[in-house]
């Protein structure tokens, strides 16, 4: 069983220097306690994330971890040209000396395509030829394409990364339908939703591997995004989450509420007890925490948790008591998991 992070890094209140400074510090404590990945989102014109760069981003963490791999989760590819995304990638890699992943998506917020002046209904034809740019430029030393949106005339490949053929990749998934890609070709996968939307998607993934042939290699990642606190008692644990969630709420509904929409996959609640009772949040003291998590990843068939710790106006040194009670408490009491999904 892995653990990782997931953070959207939304608008806070604080100063954004100081809200930047103290996310590097906790970037340091997952590096230090043993976090498998650091994960994160993007997105532009909305206060739900205030590093809209996620390449400008990873690269600040590469310099302030040494262990912790870095993942964005996912990169928008319709807002990049592909050969640039490839050569940032390539940095990354490097930079943090092959402990760089990533992911690939085409955007779940219209509006924010839009604001750019992106045709979002062409989002799905920009990320296909995209992505196969990618893997063209990944695999070849020189690229030429004539696609629709993007081209490249005898395009040498002077950078590759230090991973080869390329660093590990992710993928969102919505439904087992959407698994058979990913699973066939070895992508790790992360989902959200209810405990039995997740087993069926980690049932059809493993399906599919064996379909493909893949049953006796290493099993990618199968992973969800779970809001955690661990609280020195249940109490104090909820009291910070209705504290902290109704700011992260208004940065996530924000944008959807401006053109009067509302998001199609990734609904959420406003108050925070829901949040709870819907099991998205995992929030009590140590025991409360393992029980929760142990009867969701097996129930689930997961193995890979990644837990949203620090989200909307949570104090600082309330996040770095809940990740230091998880990570010397909670993590050592769900790691034998892995042996039920091995």
């Amino acid at each position: 069983m892995k653990f990782g992070v997931f953070d959207q890094n939304d608008r806070s209140g604080l100063p954004l220097a100081d809200q930047y400074e103290n996310r590097l510090q906790l970037a340091e404590l997952y590096d230090r306690s043993g976090f498998h990945c650091f994960h994160m989102s993007e997105h532009h014109a909305t206060s739900l994330s205030m590093t809209p760069s996620p390449s400008v981003w990873m690269a600040a963490l590469s310099q302030r971890t040494k262990h912790l791999r870095l993942c964005p989760l996912v990169y928008l590819l319709p807002m990049y040209h592909p050969a640039r995304l490839v050569e940032e990638i390539c940095l990354l890699d490097h930079l943090s000396h092959g402990r760089f992943e990533f992911g690939i998506g085409r955007g779940a917020s219209p509006h924010e395509l839009d604001a750019l002046g992106i045709d979002s209904t062409k989002a799905a034809k920009m990320y296909s030829e995209a992505f196969d740019i990618m893997q063209r430029c990944f695999l070849q030393d020189e690229v030429t394409s004539t696609g629709e949106f993007w081209q490249l005339k005898d395009y040498a490949v002077e950078m590759k990364p230090l991973q080869r053929p390329f660093p590990p990749m992710w993928y969102a998934v919505g439904s087992p339908d959407s698994t058979v890609w990913p699973a066939r070709n070895g992508v790790n996968v992360v989902c959200g939703g209810a405990v039995p939307r997740v087993r069926a998607i980690a049932d059809r993934y493993r399906e599919e591997r064996v379909k493909a042939g893949l049953r006796g290699e290493i099993e990618p990642n199968i992973g969800v995004n779970r809001y955690v606190i661990v609280g020195a008692t249940d109490q104090e644990a909820l009291e910070l989450g209705r504290t902290a969630w109704p700011t992260f709420y208004e940065n996530f509904i924000k944008l959807w509420r401006k053109h009067g929409t509302e998001p199609v996959n990734a609904k959420l609640p406003p108050s925070f007890d829901k949040l709870v009772e819907s099991g998205h949040a995992i929030v009590g003291a140590v025991r409360t925490v393992v029980q929760q998590l142990d009867e969701q990843i097996s129930a689930g068939g997961l193995n890979y948790l990644i837990g949203s710790f620090m989200f909307g106006s949570m104090p600082h040194a309330e996040v770095v008591a809940s990740v230091q009670r998880f990570a010397e408490d909670v993590m050592p009491a769900l790691q034998p998991r892995e042996l039920a999904f091995a």
